[in-house]
């Protein structure tokens, strides 16, 4: 039996295919032109987006943002990829008219518009919300590390740079020693001839001006570290990969419970999730146009000042609290087992004897916590020894922020509670295992917080993408025709 039989590659046509015969007409192409169509380029501050009438035309930005969100859309981000797929694939030929920019004027348009790019990715995310994708009760924040382009041997801190520059300078030595013995043996006696020993000499006296510079940096900068390749990186600790540290960014992100849609995010150089759950949740709000929400996190976002902001703005925290890592010689006599009397601005400790406030004091971070103590009681007390081991008695250390964290800490013990936490996974968690471990973007190509933050919105926006024109499909809806 014949194989299927295809075209004869030398036959002519005499009446050839249009290109838009061959785009299916539900396919995510026509969805992709629609939406960009609708956009004011020039009030999202696209360059080129208003031409001269002089000089050579630039390309259509509008185009190279389609190049871009079909790019993201089916992981292709590089910059000679795109420029590989508008001469072969189909359906870029369609989107780009046949237009063939090289890579780099690609490339420059993801540079260029930074700005930008952040922008169309919130106009997406507020006409998700007038399309009512999102459930605006439940939102989840949480944050993630990804790799920098930069490595993190190119992250200098002062004390390692100190390290280095003191194995450099004995290096030195020891091969200036090296060169007097030359001099002073006989003819074939060295190990080392000195002309090599010069050059090596050379060599560390370069890496020593080197390490000199970076240390001036370090010292300008305040003592903080400095990168050489991309200056907004920084050392962070990244999970999943195998490698503790890394230079990353801290991709902070909030997400809707109802489909798992990312509201907003922002990348941050903070290695840690300080203060951004306010500012995130805030945001979120504002997109989704709601009053009020709640939010899950994680127990990195276990903050007293963050929390009570969250709280007074009208977003009802669900985070888990850190437990005490400092236990008492008997367990009974945890902290946690001393009871606060709110309205006597005291303890009372599981013996039943009052520990009232003593002192404020002032924290690093500029914080003030009550410091509560009854030295009298405590060093006379028969169970002292069980309790603490300062001889001058127990000290309880309130956080200025405690009523707030004390409020969730009750909340967090209902069962009601409990269930909306399972819910975190499921919210926050969603677009991080998509974008990173299924379309494998776990490093930036770009270097610097403007430009990363370019790059994240593309990702975020081709995510978002892909989940809402899957849920109009699901329901039989067309997202073209919600588009127009």
């Amino acid at each position: 039996m014949p194989y299927i039989q295809g075209e004869n590659r030398d036959q002519y046509t005499l009446a050839p295919m249009c290109l838009d015969d061959y785009i299916e007409v539900d396919s995510i192409c026509r969805v992709i032109a629609a939406y960009v169509g609708s956009l004011d380029m020039s009030a999202l501050g696209f360059k080129y987006a208003e031409t001269k009438d002089t000089g050579r035309p630039p390309h259509d930005p509008a185009s190279m943002l389609m190049l871009y969100l079909y790019g993201y859309l089916n992981r292709v981000r590089s910059s000679r990829r795109l420029e590989a797929e508008t001469k072969r694939n189909v359906e870029v030929m369609w989107l780009m008219e046949k237009v063939t920019p090289d890579d780099r004027t690609i490339c420059n348009f993801r540079k260029d518009n930074a700005a930008a790019l952040k922008k169309v990715f919130r106009e997406f995310s507020l006409w998700c919300s007038r399309q009512g994708l999102y459930g605006k009760e439940l939102v989840g924040v949480d944050g993630s590390k990804i790799r920098a382009n930069s490595s993190r041997r190119n992250i200098h801190t002062q004390k390692g740079t100190e390290k280095e520059l003191a194995s450099a300078d004995k290096k030195i030595s020891e091969y200036i020693a090296a060169l007097e013995k030359n001099d002073a043996a006989e003819a074939g006696e060295a190990r080392l001839s000195t002309e090599a020993i010069q050059e090596i000499l050379k060599r560390l006296n370069e890496k020593k001006e080197t390490l000199q510079g970076w240390l001036k940096q370090i010292e300008a900068n305040g003592g903080k570290e400095i990168s050489t390749v991309d200056p907004d990186a920084h050392i962070m600790h990244q999970g999943g990969d195998g490698r503790s540290l890394d230079a990353c960014y801290n991709v902070q992100t909030v997400a809707d419970a109802k489909h798992k849609l990312i509201v907003d995010f922002e990348v941050s150089t903070c290695p840690d999730d300080k203060g951004a759950l306010p500012k995130m949740t805030e945001s979120a709000k504002e997109i989704m146009g709601a009053n009020k929400i709640s939010a899950v996190a994680d127990k990195g976002y276990y903050d007293g000042e963050d929390i009570e902001e969250c709280e007074k703005n009208g977003t009802t925290c669900y985070i888990p609290k850190i437990e005490d890592t400092v236990h008492s010689p008997d367990r009974k006599y945890d902290r946690s087992n001393f009871r606060y009397d709110k309205a006597a601005d005291c303890y009372i400790c599981p013996e039943g004897q009052i520990v009232p406030f003593n002192r404020l004091q002032k924290r690093t971070n500029d914080t003030v916590d009550r410091l509560y103590q009854n030295r009298t009681v405590c060093t006379n007390c028969p169970k002292h020894d069980l309790c603490t081991t300062n001889k001058s008695g127990r000290i309880i250390s309130r956080n200025a922020n405690q009523d707030a964290l004390d409020v969730v800490n009750a909340r967090m013990k209902t069962d009601d509670a409990r269930q909306t936490f399972r819910e975190r996974k499921k919210i926050i968690e969603h677009p991080f295992g998509t974008t990173k471990h299924v379309w494998g973007f776990r490093q930036f190509l770009c270097r610097g917080q403007e430009k990363t933050t370019a790059e994240q919105s593309l990702t975020f926006l081709a995510y978002n993408f892909r989940r809402v024109f899957n849920i109009f499909k699901g329901n039989d809806k067309n997202m073209l025709e919600a588009m127009m």
